[in-house]
This record gives structure tokens, sequence and C-alpha cells, in this order.
């Protein structure tokens, strides 16, 4: 069975205020023809499908789209669990009618999905945390463990449980899911695990939000996972990697690369063969970079100016440092975003020590949100608070749409 390893699409997300919805389109328009290339006959998403728990529109209207392309409308099934970036209700809402089209949405570990038989696969036994499949004659369990917190664990798994249960650290409370689930395994079977958690070892970049606590509380150890698992499915971290296992454990990374911290090295996704009793082949397919991102450090202003002559015309987000010996006005600094449009940030330095950040253009209204609430309250603003202020643009955008039609 070929197997595609897709993880932390972030849609909706923004790099400082552009959007990155046209490269995340171009990345789905890459992936239909990478499943179509290398025959896959299944696709796992391994969670952070959104960037926020309350999406903007577009980004939901473009993971629909995706799905549809991506499973040849039920030909081939695909499961998704969620990260710590989605809202488990708002991705299960579809799930019903995504079922019909061999989507398989795991919002948590009590989701269990609808047996089904068509002539391209079916679900031949399922229950909560685990499904197994036949497509195309070959038989795959899939343990299923989206993203989960020690709350949550207490009150969902453990509850009622003995004392001495309850004092297990959140590394052997997943690992004693991962036996009891794992008793669904067969030596006849392609024996996986999908998950969205922070496995110690795994290297980590800038733009993820942490989901380990101060010293390691969230961490999972790579032991937890089942001797005979063949392969391990990651989201989360956005470089894609292996991690040290007795079997292959794999984060698939990001298909985007979503800060300044991710440029060195390649985006992918995995394309996973299997058989069972046999060890897993993992192949990474490198994606397009649909909009590098650019950073430099220049000596002084001219070479700046150069910098942005020389790349004005290319499709890409320039981050530029500048070491100055004197004040630089902010005329200067407007010049350089009208010869180099996406420029991020302009930091100014002097003697190796920042003196100030330009940013001369007009600020979106969210940032604005997130500069007044700091003002009054002191402190940058939670997702929560973000996430009703997104929905608040949204009703007032469709009561605009309406007036309009």
């Amino acid at each position: 069975m070929k197997i595609l390893h897709t993880s932390d699409w972030h849609l909706g997300k923004y790099l400082d205020k552009y959007s990155r919805i046209n490269e995340q389109s171009k990345f789905i328009d890459e992936l239909e023809v990478i499943c179509e290339n290398e025959k896959v006959d299944l696709i796992i998403i391994a969670g952070d499908i959104y960037d926020v728990s309350n999406p903007p529109i577009i980004a939901e209207k473009l993971f629909f789209n995706a799905l549809k392309r991506l499973s040849l409308n039920g030909k081939r099934p695909i499961i998704i669990i969620s990260g710590n970036h989605d809202s488990k209700s708002k991705l299960l809402s579809p799930s019903p009618l995504a079922q019909e089209f061999g989507i398989f949405i795991q919002g948590n570990l009590k989701t269990i999905c609808e047996p089904i038989k068509n002539e391209y696969f079916s679900i031949l036994n399922c229950g909560e945390g685990f499904l197994e499949i036949e497509v195309n004659g070959e038989k795959a369990v899939f343990i299923t463990i989206p993203y989960i917190t020690e709350k949550d664990l207490n009150e969902e798994i453990f509850k009622g449980v003995e004392d001495f249960e309850m004092q297990k650290d959140f590394s052997n409370k997943i690992e004693k899911i991962l036996e009891d689930l794992s008793i669904n395994f067969r030596d006849d079977t392609i024996n996986v695990v999908v998950s969205h958690l922070f496995v110690r070892g795994g290297i980590e970049s800038d733009s993820e939000r942490k989901i380990q606590a101060v010293g390691g509380t969230y961490a999972i150890d790579s032991k937890v996972f089942p001797k005979n698992t063949q392969y391990v499915a990651l989201g989360h971290l956005h470089r894609c990697q292996q991690i040290k296992a007795s079997c292959k454990v794999y984060y698939s990374g990001s298909p985007i690369r979503y800060s300044q911290s991710e440029i060195g090295y390649d985006k992918v996704v995995l394309v996973v063969d299997i058989e069972p009793k046999k060890e897993a082949e993992v192949k990474k397919v490198v994606l397009k970079d649909y909009k590098p991102i650019r950073v430099f450090k220049c000596k002084n202003y001219d070479e700046a100016f150069e910098f942005c002559n020389s790349i004005k015309d290319e499709e890409s987000y320039a981050f530029l440092e500048i070491i100055v010996k004197e004040y630089l006005s902010a005329d200067k600094i407007r010049l350089l975003r009208e010869i180099k449009k996406d420029i991020v940030s302009i930091i100014v330095k002097s003697d190796e020590k920042e003196v100030v950040v330009f940013d001369d253009e007009e600020k979106t209204i969210v940032e604005q949100f997130k500069d007044f609430y700091k003002l009054k309250r002191n402190l940058e603003p939670s997702d929560e608070i973000l996430n009703v202020f997104f929905g608040i643009l949204q009703d007032i955008e469709k009561e605009e749409s309406d007036e309009t039609l």
C-alpha cells in the first residue's frame, strides 16, 4: 500500500500581514499531481489543517475543495486527525458527509467512523481511536491519536481509574493508550500510528506553537510506540525529520515555509510504501518553493538599495537588516518598499545593536486590534480572543455581502 503522509497545512495563515492562501492553493495543485504520479492509495493528514480554530471562509473552501480533488470524489480514502491549531468540533462538523467520500476525520480519541464498503475500499473494523481499512486487496490498521492535553486525558480517558494510574506522566499515559489500541494490529495488516504530538528529540522551528510545557510535560518518548508498529505518521513540527525509534517514525513537516527559521531545508511530503510484516520504505518528494523567503543582512543602505533592485521582479518575501552609522530616514525606508514589494520587515541596527524597526505601511485591521488590545491590557490577545474577533469580522463581511446582493 502506498500512503502519502502530510501535515501542518495551516490554511489561512499569514506571514505578518501577507496571506499565504495563494501559496497554499498551489501546494494543493502540486499535491494532486504527486498523488497521481506516485499512484498513492491513501492519504494521511496529521493535524493542523487550519492555522486558527475559527479559520477564514476562504481557508475552509480551499480545504473542502482539496479533499474533493485528493479523494478523487470518494475513490481514494483520506485519514485526518486534529492538531493543536484546529478546533475539534469545527473539523468534525462535516464528518458525516465526508465519510461518504472516504474522508475519515478523527477529531478526538473517542471518534468512531462509520463502516463503509464500496468498489474502491472498505472499512472492515473501527472503534474509538482506530480503524481498519482495505484498499486494493490490502488491509491496514490505523491508530489515531489527535492532539490531546493532560486535562483531556484525565477527563476523557483516565477518569475514575485508580490514583496510581492518574499519577502517570503524559508520556506514560499515551503509551498506555497506544498499547491498548495496538491489540488491533495483526501480522496480516499494515500497522500505522497517526498522531499530533511532540516527541523528544524533534527539532523545532519558530513558527510552531509549542505544545510541550516547561520541563517537557507534554513531550513523549519515542519508546511509547508499539513494537509491531510499522510506521508512525506525525504532525506538529515543521521540519521533515525522522525520530529514532524501534520503527519508522517521521514528521512530514509543513508544506510551506512559515518563518525565517524554515529556509534552510526542503519542504516535502512523504510517500510510504508498506507491506505487512515488512519495514516501511519512505520516500521524500520535494515540493516547490511557491514564494521564497529571502533574508539579507546589509552592511549599509546602498547595499540594501542594490539588493532590493536585484530582486524587485522576484515573487518573494524579503527580510532586511541594515547596519547604519547614522539615522536612516523614513523616506529612504519607504523607497526600499516601493522598489521591492512584499518586504516583511526592515530592521535597522547601529554598532550591532537594534535601534528601530520600521513598519511605515498601513497596518491591517487585525494588527490594529492587537495593538489596541495590548495598549489596554498590557498583554497580547490570546487565540480565543482573536478567534472571537475573526468571527465578528466574518459576520460583518457577510452582512456587507448580503447588502450588496
